[in-house]
């Protein structure tokens, strides 16, 4: 298996809006593997053949979703089964529905934790076309959905995102955007029930823990509610004020972030004794990380990267001076 030590991976997920709007019905851990797909595949150019299928390691996973290494080993071994059979459908140029699944080989591997995966061509045509039409194209940051808990909010910022520069999408036509969601026919009918279930829950949970600001309207076609349509917005940083140690004022978002440190400034601060000293206990004694100094420096540069508003005991900046 390739190691993953040393990988620099962009975290942004870019694929195509046809394939971003696609009818799916995959779980939350299935939208993560995907995810990884597209943007390791989008990064190495593997997976994307045959004869360069893409290993995913249960370690890239952890970190990825800060979840233990024991439950990455559990959701790769349970992906080799449920993953293949995943399908999806969506309309091409020609207007016509296409139906394809997500990936066309799924293999675990035994002893290294990890799964090989080869894309479908449909897929592979969604995520490497891109041709710097951006109008054309959904593209976020990983972290944003990371920290979701629910498949229901993944899909909904997923579909939400894609208007973020409008402030306002188009009618999403019930019927339509439940199978974008990933429900099926008979999950939650009632009205009252697909709104309190499904999304208002995943509104608020964006609302939450993402950088966007999301609101619904519905509309009517007589009583009967036909579709949504949303206002999307971006949330502004936050601007209080904090006094430094060093007298000096200085911003809270700026404090807490690693906006504007390149790599290997990031790679220092990983590595310094009192951020160690610091930060210890977010890792267990018996993983990788808390056992290897090159691992603890890798998971720790992802974190940083992915959310440092999880460090806060001193400004980050302050370690580069220790």
């Amino acid at each position: 298996m390739k190691s993953d030590k040393g990988k620099n991976m962009s975290d942004l997920v870019v694929k195509s809006n046809r394939l971003n709007t696609a009818i799916q019905n995959l779980s939350l851990v299935e939208i993560r593997l995907i995810q990884i797909a597209i943007i390791d595949s989008r990064e190495t150019q593997t997976g994307l053949t045959s004869d360069s299928p893409l290993v995913i390691s249960a370690k890239r996973y952890a970190e990825c979703f800060n979840v233990e290494i024991d439950t990455a080993y559990d959701v790769l071994l349970a992906a080799e089964s449920t993953l293949f059979e995943r399908r999806f459908s969506f309309v091409n140029e020609r207007d016509n529905q296409v139906k394809t699944r997500w990936v066309s080989q799924v293999e675990y591997i035994r002893g290294d934790g990890a799964i090989e995966v080869i894309l479908t061509p449909a897929v592979v045509k969604e995520i490497t076309r891109i041709n710097g039409i951006e109008n054309f194209f959904t593209k976020y940051t990983l972290g944003q959905t990371a920290v979701l808990n629910s498949a229901y909010s993944v899909r909904l910022y997923e579909l939400v995102t894609q208007w973020r520069k409008a402030t306002k999408t188009h009618l999403f036509d019930i019927e339509t955007f439940r199978g974008q969601l990933g429900l099926g026919v008979n999950d939650y009918q009632r009205m009252s029930d697909f709104k309190r279930r499904v999304l208002d829950s995943a509104v608020a949970e964006i609302n939450e823990k993402t950088d966007l600001k999301i609101s619904y309207d519905q509309e009517k076609k007589k009583s009967k509610i036909i579709g949504f349509k949303f206002k999307v917005s971006e949330k502004e940083r936050t601007k209080s004020v904090l006094k430094a140690s060093n007298g000096k004022d200085c911003n809270t978002a700026d404090m807490f972030t690693v906006k504007g440190l390149s790599d290997k400034q990031i790679g220092r601060i990983a590595r310094n004794a009192k951020f160690m000293a610091d930060y210890n206990h977010l890792v267990s004694s018996t993983s990788p990380a808390g056992q290897d100094s090159s691992a603890w420096e890798f998971e720790m540069t992802n974190r940083l990267k992915r959310d440092a508003s999880q460090f806060k005991k001193r400004p980050i900046r302050d370690y580069l001076d220790l």
